[in-house]
């Protein structure tokens, strides 16, 4: 049998060969909770090794050294093996590795496996040598020019890069606030980094950016703790720091008035300053102007070194005041850089609300909810279909236009404001980049006592005259029908000429505002039939016009704080309207009104009024469409029957007999979104009432002002609450920010519990003597930085809800 070997095993031994395998592979199923837990320690204990060797490696690193790459193959090693532990633990719980035996079986051989590799890893983590002196780089010296009013943030951007956990680093803002930074080459840039990171891993710089960068696809790894890389970028959108999924962004402000100063008075330069006594004033004139931007301090003063005589600054003044894009080199080299951030907006619609900002004055505070309703009414949002979907779009782009730092918004406000540079590359963009001076027409703040003289009123597109000392109007502008806006608020209108609005057929926005001598409007106002926008709210206008009624197309009528308007007679004919606010005018409101006026208004969508009849609100409040859309309400010296009010909120229709006086019981539970829209409420002097428990069910108030009501004993009334709801009712005041309790003398119960208050900031208690506990814990109000307005002895007399409570609102 040439072709056999036989071999003889003993029988004991092959069978204990078997038996220690059939035992092992038995402990896989056996011992597997068991090395789940070994797993685990082995997996912290190698962490600990891993982090213990970082420590040591980076101390190595600032000494210049650089580690070895069997230090950095081991760590990469720790990482990929603590990834795998960490999804084979996550296994462990799952339904197919507890269903079966089999599926058990090959689960706890994996655990077994992966322990022998972390031990194999801890056991090579001794390391003697780890890091290795880096040959000296041969790296040309160069010049680095000094980078005024950006220290702060060198030194905030370079604290964040030596931090471990931050991997990519983005900076946003405005264009031109990097322009210092743009003076150096670009191997200067490098030249500094590898200085700044010496034995370090590297940093990748992408400047100006305008969209995500798939660094990988350039072959730079991403950034991680364990590769320790950096990844920097500057962009003038804030939407690319979220696409980059930045560890921490940073937004490039402006310059501060000194560093500004400082910067331009470099760019001047001392010999020029010095050429004359009035320059420097002059000077320091021409750099506010700037408003901090480097990019125009920089172009600015260096354009302005070489004009040493008094009449060439006050020149430029002038220039700068009226049109800066006028001004010698801003064409070229300041409002075409902005310009980059204009056209890389999305759309056309985005570009024109933007030009719409360029109507208001100068560091004015632009309100969003206004900007909005111009937009809309303007034609520039769609409204015609959904209001509530047009609104929303309009906060969209004024996001959009945040974001990409082209509108700044002040921090838990509802304003905006436009920076002046900005404003001024919008003005330059309609004027058709200087062509056409007189399509958009804003003289704001200028001390105007007429309306300027226009060449050609047929080209005029938009005109803002507003803070201005106009008192008269006394042109006949002819051939304007491209004008759709027209701005005359905050001025000292007495009276506007009977021809004045004649030719002005598409004017779609009139604001008269602001001008409380004005008395009346003319009769032409029946000419603007294309109008959608009338704002005449602070105005002492005493009747609306008989021309009003041909306004059918309009949609938003503002007469508040109208204390001389006598009747609104003949709105029912303008069956478009949408929004109405009549909030501290002087019109007497009653059931005539109420039946013959406001009920035909079938598109009403927002109202604001004040109240001095508890009947009227009776009434008003029973058309259910009405009540869904008041936003704001005033009731000021309301009857004693104002306590109908609360019978109203609960949905009853009359009172109980013969109880008309008395307090109300509620008869049944009203519609918990019957105040929807209702966001601010005023109740002064108000007799007879006695709580505002229907205020449960205004979800998005947000200001409650009460003052001077005496018999006024709770805000929220627990038995009532519980009359009408029983134990099912929601939390109130969820988005309240402000609340005013003022000469409450029988108050003494705001809400009997405490409250989240999620949203408040200002709670003011003055002269309510009965008030000795406040719906208050120590987690009320939490990140809102609440200001409580009393006075100290009231505080020390509250029944605190605990002592946490006490210290948080009534420290000593």
């Amino acid at each position: 049998m040439g072709g056999c070997v036989s071999i003889s095993v003993p029988c004991d031994q092959t069978l204990s060969q078997v038996g220690r395998c059939l035992s092992q592979k038995a402990s896989y199923i056996r011992k597997l909770q068991e090395n789940v837990g070994t797993l685990q320690t082995a997996t912290q204990e190698l962490k600990d090794l891993r982090d213990d060797l970082l420590t040591r490696v980076t101390l190595e690193e600032e000494k210049g050294q650089r580690r070895l790459a069997t230090v950095q193959r081991w760590l990469s090693n720790v990482e990929t093996i603590e990834s795998q532990v960490n999804e084979l633990l996550l296994a462990s719980g799952t339904a197919e590795v507890s269903r079966s035996f089999r599926s058990r079986f090959e689960y706890g051989k994996k655990v077994f496996k992966k322990i022998k590799e972390v031990n194999n890893l801890k056991s090579r983590a001794d390391f003697k040598v780890m890091a290795e002196r880096v040959p000296r780089s041969k790296v040309e010296e160069r010049l680095i020019y000094p980078v005024v009013g950006m220290t702060a943030m060198t030194e905030k951007v370079f604290s964040s890069l030596m931090e471990d956990e931050v991997g990519t680093l983005g900076l946003y803002g405005m264009g031109g606030c990097r322009e210092e930074w743009k003076h150096i080459k670009e191997e200067e840039k490098a030249s500094e980094i590898k200085k700044m990171l010496k034995g370090k891993r590297y940093m990748l710089l992408l400047d100006d950016i305008w969209s995500k960068v798939e660094i990988q696809r350039i072959g730079f790894p991403s950034p991680t703790r364990m590769n320790r890389c950096k990844v920097v970028f500057t962009t003038r959108s804030k939407e690319v720091c979220s696409e980059m999924r930045v560890d921490v962004e940073m937004e490039v402000k402006c310059l501060a008035s000194d560093e500004a100063w400082e910067l331009f008075r470099m760019r001047v330069g001392d010999l020029t300053l010095e050429s004359h006594p009035d320059i420097p004033e002059a000077a320091r004139i021409i750099a506010e102007k700037c408003y901090g931007l480097p990019l125009a301090l920089n172009v600015i003063g260096e354009t302005m070194s070489s004009r040493k005589t008094i009449q060439e600054w006050s020149h430029a003044q002038d220039v700068l005041t009226s049109f800066a894009a006028d001004f010698s080199c801003m064409q070229d080299k300041i409002l075409p850089i902005l310009k980059f951030s204009y056209d890389n907006l999305k759309d056309e619609m985005f570009r024109k609300c933007l030009q719409y900002c360029a109507l208001f004055p100068e560091d004015y505070e632009i309100e969003k909810e206004e900007l909005v309703e111009y937009w809309i009414c303007e034609g520039i949002i769609d409204g015609n279909k959904d209001r509530d979907k047009a609104k929303n779009h309009g906060y969209e782009i004024i996001g959009t236009l945040v974001r990409a730092c082209l509108l700044m918004e002040y921090e838990h406000t509802e304003f905006l404001k436009m920076h002046d540079m900005v404003r001024e590359m919008a003005l330059w963009i309609t004027a058709d980049l200087g062509k056409k001076k007189e399509s958009f027409i804003v003289k704001t703040g200028s001390g105007l006592s007429h309306v300027p003289v226009v060449q050609d009123w047929s080209v005029v597109q938009k005109m803002s005259l507003m803070g201005n000392e106009i008192e008269k109007i006394n042109a006949c502008p002819y051939g304007t029908k491209k004008l759709a806006t027209l701005f005359l608020q905050n001025n000292k209108l007495v009276s506007i000429s009977e021809r004045f609005f004649q030719w002005m057929t598409e004017l779609k926005v009139l604001d008269l505002s602001s001008n409380e001598s004005l008395t009346q409007l003319p009769a032409d106002i029946a000419k603007l039939v294309a109008l959608q926008y009338l704002n005449l709210s602070s105005t002492g206008i005493e009747v609306l016009p008989f021309g009003i009624k041909y306004l059918t197309k309009l949609i938003h009528l503002n007469l508040e704080f109208t204390h001389k308007l006598k009747s609104v007679v003949g709105i029912s004919n303008l069956l478009s309207l949408q929004v109405l606010m009549l909030f501290e005018s002087n019109i007497p409101l009653n059931n005539g009104l109420v039946e013959e006026e406001l009920k035909s208004l079938e598109h009403l969508k927002l109202l604001t009024l004040t109240l001095k009849d508890a009947f009227v609100m009776e009434r008003l409040l029973s058309i259910h469409s009405l009540g869904n859309f008041t936003r704001h309400l005033s009731l000021d010296k309301c009857i004693p029957n104002a306590v109908r009010i609360s019978l109203v909120a609960a949905g009853s229709s009359a009172a109980p007999s013969g109880h008309e006086d008395r307090p109300l019981q509620h008869m049944k539970s009203p519609n918990p979104m019957y105040f929807r829209s209702l966001t601010r409420v005023d109740i002064v002097n108000c007799e007879g009432l006695r709580d505002l428990t229907w205020l449960m069910y205004a979800p998005s108030l947000t200001n409650l002002h009460v003052e001077m009501s005496f018999q006024t004993e709770e805000i929220i009334s627990r038995e009532k609450v519980m009359k009408i709801d029983g134990e099912k009712f929601t939390t109130p005041f969820l988005k309240l920010e402000s609340l005013s309790l003022v000469f409450l003398y029988a108050v003494k119960s705001i809400y009997w519990s405490p409250l989240p208050f999620p949203a408040l900031k200002y709670l003011k208690i003055r002269r309510c003597p009965e008030l000795r506990k406040l719906p208050l814990d120590s987690a009320s109000a939490k990140g809102c930085d609440l200001v409580l307005d009393a006075y100290k002895e009231c505080l020390r007399d509250v029944e605190w809800e605990d002592e946490a409570t006490k210290n948080r609102f009534c420290p000593t």
